[in-house]
């Protein structure tokens, strides 16, 4: 089973000689008094960011940063990280964004991974980043603050330096195929990856997506939930809203229910990026706004498979629909989704156009429609490499095809449906058992908020058990669990076959999460511990 996406034939091309933060100005060298971005602070018009990332580009310069090296930024979404960004883009400077969430030890492998030499961090993010420089050994890394707190105010000040340096007038002259950026994905199967991407990557995922699946246009005001230094977020809230010249709002806290509804009824957003777990808390919120509060024209789901029942309840709220997709840190940006007057809730969609997906089995081998199959992409926004790591990226960056460690399965219609990654697929009396599958059926039952199903071996045999959060006006009846759980267990029998029922069912008050919103299966998987 081959599907091949629509051609993007019609779509033109970057130049050879190419730079995309240039590229961006470019385009919106006439709006130069509208607002760009909103942060929790500042609003920062087209004109002054060119500006003040032409001055970064300055900066860098005189630190001594040249083309093609790395620099680092740990930095909440303000208006202060696309200024950086770009302007190391105009410098050909490389920008790894990385995850405020992380340890000192992760900032030390990344520091001394990349080889940054810059490394510019939030005064809040500051206690994990400064001694992740003594660890790295990095002697010659140059560490500045923006927003210091208070008390930091001994440390090198980003806007100090903006403000003293003069906008650059030089614009490297980068071509399409040069690194532009990495992006680290994820490390739960081993030290996080960086994973490399250039100026052309960027471009194609505002052609291939954001203006045919979404429609972003100028007038749209975006908010993205998802932070910027996830390859979603990135496209979200500044690749795409920045080629059409649209506003966009940052917020540097958790994105929390009640954190994105103050900014959808004060900003009143009319794109809105959000995740599954992120809908569903939302959902379940009693402060939940009404739609006569809210603008929204269009929200999109990624990270993991979005529940039919939240995509249905979200649209019959709110009036707006949840374009459920599929992107990864290689690809940059969504290749599989639901598209606007053509959503059905449970799948992820079609390919967009422009890539080409196909579901092969174990050997390689194209499986049918209804089956289970790794799923590969091919399309222009792929990464590179994981840099100075030859052997995944062997692994993963197959010619023209990437493997995306994804299990999907095609309906005779064309959509795709999420089966959970390759590595939690489980083997139950001989058969494979998606975990999203039994997920996606728990949440179903009106009793419960969020589920999360793992395999568990008991006496050499593989078990299910489900980890579920209960709403919370239905929480008392954990007082009675058994009671709860044998309810639970019969209403999955009734929906999938018999093997597929989890075994065990466990009560927790909220599940682990990455900062994405991802369930954190591993940890379900380390912490379980066999029932009595």
């Amino acid at each position: 089973m081959d599907t091949k996406a629509a051609s993007i034939n019609s779509v033109i091309p970057p130049p050879v000689q190419f730079n995309f933060a240039a590229h961006l100005f470019a385009l919106n060298a006439a709006r130069t008094e509208k607002p760009a971005y909103i942060d929790d602070h500042t609003t920062l018009a087209y004109g002054e960011l060119e500006t003040r990332a032409r001055r970064f580009a300055s900066v860098l310069r005189a630190l001594g940063v040249h083309a093609e090296q790395r620099i680092l930024l740990v930095m909440l979404d303000t208006v202060e990280l696309p200024v950086a960004f770009l302007g190391a883009l105009l410098a050909g400077v490389v920008p790894v964004i990385v995850n405020t969430l992380l340890t000192a030890a992760d900032y030390a492998y990344m520091l001394a991974h990349s080889r940054a030499r810059v490394v510019i961090v939030s005064g809040a993010v500051l206690p994990a980043v400064k001694p992740a420089l003594d660890q790295a050994g990095c002697e010659d890394c140059t560490l500045v603050v923006s927003q210091p707190l208070a008390d930091r105010s001994t440390e090198t000040s980003l806007r100090t330096l903006i403000d003293n340096a003069a906008p650059a007038a030089h614009i490297a002259p980068t071509s399409a195929d040069d690194i532009a950026f990495w992006l680290y994905s994820s490390g739960s199967t081993g030290k996080p990856k960086g994973t490399v991407h250039t100026h052309a990557n960027l471009y194609w995922t505002v052609e291939t997506y954001a203006k045919p699946i979404l429609g972003i246009r100028e007038t749209d005001v975006v908010f993205s939930a998802a932070k910027l230094f996830f390859a979603y977020g990135l496209g979200n809230a500044l690749s795409f809203p920045l080629s059409v010249g649209a506003t966009t709002v940052l917020m540097a806290e958790r994105p929390t229910a009640n954190a994105v509804f103050a900014r959808l009824v004060q900003h009143r957003p009319t794109v809105f990026y959000g995740v599954p777990t992120l809908y569903a808390s939302m959902m379940a919120s009693p402060s939940l706004p009404a739609r006569a509060d809210v603008a929204l024209r269009v929200c999109t789901s990624a990270g993991e498979a979005l529940p039919r029942e939240i995509g249905e309840r979200f649209r019959q709220h709110f009036g707006s629909d949840i374009l459920d997709g599929l992107g990864s840190t290689e690809m940059l940006h969504i290749f599989l989704s639901n598209r606007p007057g053509d959503v059905e809730y449970g799948t992820t969609g079609r390919p967009v156009p422009g890539y080409d997906v196909e579901l092969r089995d174990e050997s390689g081998q194209l499986v049918a429609d209804g089956e289970i199959g790794d799923l590969y992409i091919r399309g222009p926004s792929a990464a590179l490499m994981y840099w100075n790591n030859r052997e995944k990226s062997r692994a993963t960056f197959l010619g023209d095809w990437v493997k995306s460690g994804d299990k999907y399965r095609r309906l005779p219609g064309g959509c795709y449906v999420y089966a959970g990654r390759s590595d939690d697929m489980l083997k139950v009396s001989g058969q494979y058992v998606s975990p999203i599958e039994v997920e996606m059926v728990l949440v179903q039952h009106e009793a419960v908020l969020e589920a999360a199903v793992i395999g568990v071996e008991q006496n050499g045999l593989v078990k299910t058990c489900a980890f579920v959060v209960l709403k919370r006006e239905r929480r008392a009846e954990c007082a009675e669990p058994d009671t709860m759980a044998a309810t639970l267990k019969a209403f999955v029998k009734t929906r999938l076959a018999p093997h597929k029922y989890p075994r065990d069912i466990l009560f927790v008050d909220d599940l682990p999460k990455t900062a994405t919103g991802k369930i954190q299966r591993f940890r379900l998987r380390e912490q379980f511990q066999s029932p009595p």
